[in-house]
């Protein structure tokens, strides 16, 4: 039985794309936006608003290098079995990974997911 390396449809890549953009915008809005004004962090010593506590949590995060190990899992995962939920989850992580400071990681899970593109997918249609 031939199988076909993994490749996702049409419709499959439009969803892709608007999920892969949502993360990445919603990663640059973080950083630029909340984490690194300092404006915003002087206003947030005394206030515990949404804003305040999402800039806390990113920071948090961020320390633990959370976003670029949500990356590298995923996208190891997707290395070792592709499927088309699995390969937009780990893009996603690894899109707001390199832009919330965890680039060492998430740089290697850009190349897995690369590398998973010549991989062999049982989900193919002939």
């Amino acid at each position: 039985m031939n199988q076909r390396n993994f490749l996702p449809g049409a419709r499959a890549w439009n969803v892709i794309l608007v999920l892969g953009g949502f993360a990445l915008g919603w990663a640059i809005y973080m950083r630029y936006a909340l984490v690194e004004q300092s404006a915003v962090g002087l206003a947030c010593l005394g206030v515990e608003t949404g804003s305040c506590i999402a800039r806390r949590t990113v920071i948090e995060l961020f320390g633990y290098s959370a976003f670029g190990i949500a990356a590298l899992a995923t996208s190891i995962i997707q290395l070792i079995r592709p499927s088309i939920p699995m390969f937009t989850l780990a893009l996603m992580a690894t899109a707001a990974g390199l832009v919330m400071y965890n680039n060492n990681l998430s740089g290697v899970a850009a190349g897995l997911l690369l590398i998973s593109f010549a991989r062999p997918w049982r989900g193919a249609r002939d």
